[in-house]
């Protein structure tokens, strides 16, 4: 006989929220490692002590883990689903009745004092003090990286760079406008590249458009993550624009900010060969001691069948190099009485053969038919590129270069699981609040898998 459900006769009901959220839900292994504590503390200074009381910031704080961690886009879909979901209500502890905050908060604290106070990233140190408590930081070698993130920017309403009037955009109220202008002369914006770039977005100027994917040209910022390649939790995170330089600059901030805030530095420094030029080189070598695991960026290898740089030999003692018939270069053959640096525009120092030594070379057509004499370039920062050289042929690189998938396994992680594929937040403040709110997403889940509550732990041991 089929059954037929009657709507429930009792008033009264005995019902436990903690009872219905699973113990090996992710929530409940997050809140475990999750301590808000100092919330308050850190944000006390920019509450009004008189008014209306506001919303609970240890309630948006975990809102927006909970969007974060779980790959929710839509701030106004995340109060959605906290009003219906009972694990996220647990979680935010809200109780059954207790009331979701409406989505403009968000918007509001954001813009106000969430950034006044920095509190995101107090947050996301937070959690990274966390992973160290748990052991899960071992600091022997960092990965440095990364990634394009697509701006919410449009190309039918940008305008051609040399075409952009700044005088025009300072009279903009655009908030993203603004704080493209306070950036100008950061070195991670503004002042990382003098080139201007071919298009600029009216909406968010500091959006970089760039072609790096080899597709269609887009408009982007680059997120940069330091990690510890022992369990690939993320040490630092930077907002940066879509280029080559400040993307270097990213990593040296982050270096230098890891040391100071957690007294970490690591022993070796992996990445690849965007970070491998002669002057970052020589700032990890020479100013951090940190042995650089990183390919080399040398563009001296000659295609045309001559002999390229690395077919002479560097004699350091001597100051010299040794073309393969065994003439020495020098860079300077006689004494000038005034001394000369010899040093070029570009930073290099160029060592010359003696014409007569040429021309007498049966080599010569294999080393510099086009020219007199053979001109060997060394750049300033050379010995640190050495070092890196040195370092690529042993076990100990080759191990480190497989360690490094697990800062691109955090990226694909990133844009697969929890959704950045594009940036829902406009400016660089949008997006170093996005980044950073990724990160300690990121950081959390890691803790809840490699270190899950007890209970869960002595189960999985029967």
């Amino acid at each position: 006989m089929m059954g037929f459900q009657a709507a429930p006769a009792q008033l009264f009901y005995d019902f436990s929220l903690d009872e219905h959220v699973p113990a090996d839900h992710l929530l409940r292994r997050i809140d475990q490692h999750l301590d808000l504590e100092g919330i308050r503390t850190q944000l006390k200074p920019y509450y009004s002590s008189t008014g209306r009381p506001s919303i609970d910031p240890d309630l948006m704080m975990r809102m927006l883990i909970v969007g974060y961690s779980m790959g929710i886009r839509s701030e106004r879909r995340l109060c959605e689903e906290v009003h219906l979901n009972l694990a996220y209500r647990w979680f935010c502890r809200l109780g059954l009745d207790g009331k979701v905050p409406d989505h403009s908060s968000f918007s509001k604290n954001r813009h106000g004092r969430f950034r006044q106070s920095d509190i995101l990233r107090h947050l996301f140190e937070t959690v990274v003090e966390r992973c160290l408590a748990q052991g899960l930081v071992g600091a022997e070698g960092f990965a440095v990286d990364a990634s394009l993130i697509a701006a919410d920017a449009n190309k039918q309403r940008s305008v051609p760079g040399v075409e952009w009037n700044l005088d025009a955009a300072k009279d903009s109220a655009s908030r993203s406008v603004q704080e493209y202008l306070e950036v100008l002369d950061d070195s991670a914006f503004g002042a990382a590249s003098p080139v201007t770039p071919k298009f600029i977005s009216a909406s968010d100027p500091a959006a970089q458009w760039t072609g790096a994917h080899k597709g269609h040209a887009f408009f982007a910022y680059a997120t940069n993550y330091l990690i510890d390649t022992d369990h690939g939790v993320i040490l630092d995170v930077e907002a940066t624009r879509a280029i080559r330089q400040a993307e270097v600059g990213a990593s040296r901030t982050m270096i230098d900010r890891t040391e100071e805030r957690f007294g970490l530095k690591p022993d070796y420094l992996v990445a690849d060969s965007a970070y491998g030029s002669a002057e970052n080189l020589a700032w990890l070598v020479k100013h951090k001691t940190i042995a650089p695991h990183i390919p080399v960026f040398d563009k001296s290898t000659r295609t045309d069948g001559t002999f390229s740089r690395a077919d002479f030999v560097w004699d350091g003692e001597h100051d010299r190099y040794v073309c393969p018939a065994g003439k020495e270069l020098l860079q300077f053959h006689r004494r000038y009485a005034t001394p000369r640096s010899g040093i070029t525009s570009e930073g290099t120092r160029l060592y010359r053969a003696r014409k007569q030594d040429c021309d007498a070379c049966e080599l010569k057509p294999r080393c510099c038919p086009n020219a007199p004499t053979r001109k060997v370039p060394r750049d300033l920062h050379e010995d640190a590129r050495d070092v890196a050289r040195a370092i690529a042929g042993t076990p100990a690189y080759e191990r480190s270069r497989h360690r490094r998938k697990k800062v691109e396994m955090l990226f694909a992680h990133l844009k697969r699981i929890l959704r950045m594929a594009r940036l829902r937040l406009r400016g660089q403040c949008g997006a170093r609040d996005e980044f950073l709110l990724a990160a300690t997403a990121q950081n959390l889940r890691r803790l809840a898998k490699l270190r899950p509550p007890c209970r869960l732990a002595a189960a999985a041991a029967l």
